[in-house]
């Protein structure tokens, strides 16, 4: 790590309250802040978790634009935005940057409406070159010279709506560049086509340090030095022609520069200028090491790519804990052992869906698309109309993707479909682009689909058996974490189960997931009062009222717990099932902020006091 450089007294990032100050520091003295934004990143991340591996090996990158040009008048994007780290804090961040992914702290992404320079959030991968070009064409279209920059990281180039949006790259005469981030690894290691092209650029490495060493040599020729220089623009194109092929964008119509070393500032800044004055869409392909500056995070960028607060000076340390995610990797890996037709699919998220050791035992039937979770629920509906028993892993706010071919590629299909959605709910840390709160109303609406929300790895269990054996688009939900200790007498059926005191009860709780606590704990003290019961749904969608309305005909009262948008919940279909009922639906309005999982509880009324509150005012 670079030692601080300190100007008037103060270190380099101290100084930087914007980044109009890059423009005047030397290549020494950037230099030096890029150390420092190192310490101050990993200082951060350590203490309150976040994405660090990424913003570690962008950092030069970051600077080196915000050297060439002029924000916020010029906007950058970040795909994904979690790699914008550097970008914070050198546009007047800095002295916020300990409340990173804090409740009401800067956000892990980019984010609308926290800075000027901030211009979209960025929560997503794959959507910023496509808003990259409406910026750019409306700047076009108000006369405005500002340029648009798109960092773009490899794993990105993995989702299809970049290449929608590089099609339309094509003979645009636009002020836009187009940055490829290319440190050989997304959230998993990158797989496909598009990875391999970025390979081959690599390698052709020799065509490009030969040119430099020819213009070193030719420029430091006296008088006629610049005129040779230009004569030689057609040779040096005709050099690239037989080093290098064509790449990709150059096909796609677009100007492009590189493979360039990602930490060398001096050439980067000349990079940048020269794609600058091109006025033009213009991709420049940078490498990077992911890591970089942290040891641990550069021997196992994998590890490092999203963490949760750690030891820096131990590393993150390896943990047996059971959670959900390991709890469904684990089972399904046992299922698969004993019925060859189980296929395991997920977006680049291998480990984080829990599905490493299935991937080792079962190679031939383990696909990792990359980021296209569309592409993953078409091509499992391939695999199923042949026979497969398909089982798609992603996270919940990524699944919101796949709508479309849910509808139309398995549903109508009259296909089967295991979709296990993880991270549910409130998601600490990440943020407002990352809660799990919308799959349920969006999946709710397409024909043929059921979904089950287990409390526990029992549960879970159970509920993957049912949907292995279904015909239909099958969906178990679950949270993020651990199971909760489950307390008190229950009267278990297979679609839900129910306290005993929901016999002749005033008071209903009606919940599912792991909320169900809340609302036991809740009911807990109402008791002492009025005769409280819970009855928790295991089985959220379709719901069977014929069973479910002799259980609840003498409450005066239900009250519907969810841990999700309330517009098109679950809780909304229950009290129209139940017309005639006093049902009062608490769920989530809107979307839902940044914050650990006590403080969205309490912030959105998920605890037996706030319950306990809402109830007596309505009762």
């Amino acid at each position: 790590m670079n030692c601080p450089k300190r100007i008037g007294g103060k270190t380099v990032l101290e100084n930087v309250h914007s980044p109009d100050v890059l423009k005047v520091l030397t290549l020494e003295e950037l230099a030096s802040l890029a150390g420092e934004i190192r310490e101050k990143i990993i200082d951060a991340v350590s203490k309150n978790g976040g994405h660090l591996a990424s913003n570690l090996g962008i950092v030069e990158v970051t600077l080196a634009l915000h050297k060439v040009f002029n924000a916020p008048s010029d906007q950058f994007l970040f795909d994904v935005g979690h790699q914008s780290y550097a970008h914070k804090l050198v546009t007047g961040r800095v002295e916020d940057f300990h409340t990173l992914r804090q409740k009401d702290g800067v956000s892990g992404f980019e984010k609308r409406g926290e800075s000027e320079y901030d211009v979209m959030c960025e929560g997503h991968s794959g959507a910023s070159l496509s808003q990259a070009l409406g910026l750019a064409a409306a700047n076009k279209f108000k006369g405005s010279e500002a340029y648009t920059v798109c960092v773009i990281g490899d794993g990105s180039l993995t989702n299809g709506m970049i290449y929608e949006a590089l099609n339309n790259c094509a003979d645009k005469d636009l002020r836009l560049l187009i940055v490829v981030n290319d440190n050989d690894m997304s959230i998993s290691a990158n797989i496909g086509g598009m990875h391999n092209h970025l390979t081959k650029l690599r390698t052709s490495k020799r065509y490009f340090s030969f040119k430099y060493r020819v213009e070193r040599v030719v420029k430091k020729i006296p008088l006629i030095g610049k005129p040779i220089e230009k004569s030689l623009r057609g040779f040096k194109r005709f050099l690239k022609n037989l080093f290098v092929r064509n790449t990709l964008f150059e096909d796609m119509g677009v100007k492009y520069y590189g493979p360039m070393d990602g930490h060398n500032l001096k050439k980067l800044v000349n990079i940048f200028n020269e794609a600058k004055s091109h006025n033009k869409i213009a991709v420049v392909n940078v490498k990077t090491q992911k890591g970089k500056g942290y040891l641990f995070a550069e021997k196992e960028p994998e590890i490092y790519h999203s963490v949760a607060p750690f030891d820096r000076e131990k590393g993150v340390l390896p943990s047996d804990s059971l959670n959900f995610t390991r709890a469904a990797g684990n089972l399904l890996l046992e299922r698969a052992e004993t019925d060859p037709k189980i296929c395991a699919l997920t977006a680049a998220m291998c480990d984080g869906t829990g599905l490493t050791e299935f991937s080792e035992k079962f190679p031939d039937r383990f696909f990792d698309v990359g980021i296209a979770e569309e592409h993953a629920v078409a091509f499992s509906g391939g695999l199923a109309a042949n026979g497969m028993k398909p089982v798609l892993v992603l996270y919940s706010t990524f699944a919101q993707r796949v709508c479309d071919q849910l509808l139309h590629d398995v549903s109508l299909q009259k296909l089967p479909l295991t979709l296990l959605l993880d991270h549910c709910g409130f998601v600490e840390g990440d943020g407002i682009t990352h809660q799990g709160i919308f799959d349920v109303p969006l999946f709710t609406a397409i024909p043929n689909t059921e979904i089950y929300a287990p409390e526990t790895y029992q549960e879970l269990s159970s509920a993957l058996d049912q949907s292995l054996a279904s015909d239909k688009i099958s969906i178990v939900r679950y949270p993020k974490g651990e199971e909760l200790s489950r307390e008190g007498e229950e009267t278990e059926e297979e679609d839900f189960a129910y306290t005993p005191e929901i016999e002749n009860a005033e008071i209903v709780i009606v919940t599912y997931g792991r909320v169900s606590a809340v609302a036991r704990g809740a009911a807990a003290i109402l008791n002492e009062k009025r005769k409280t019961g819970v009855l928790r749904l295991k089985k959220i969608f379709p719901l069977d009222f014929e069973k479910i309305k002799p259980l609840i005909k003498s409450a005066k009262l239900v009250y519907f717990l969810e841990e999700g948008s309330k517009a098109g919940g679950i809780g909304e279909k229950f009290a129209a099932g139940l017309a005639g009922k006093d049902v009062t639906v608490h769920a989530i309005e809107g979307f839902a902020g940044q914050g650990t999982k006590k403080e969205l509880f309490e912030e959105y009324g998920f605890t037996p006091e706030k319950i306990i509150e809402e109830i007596e005012r309505r009762s």
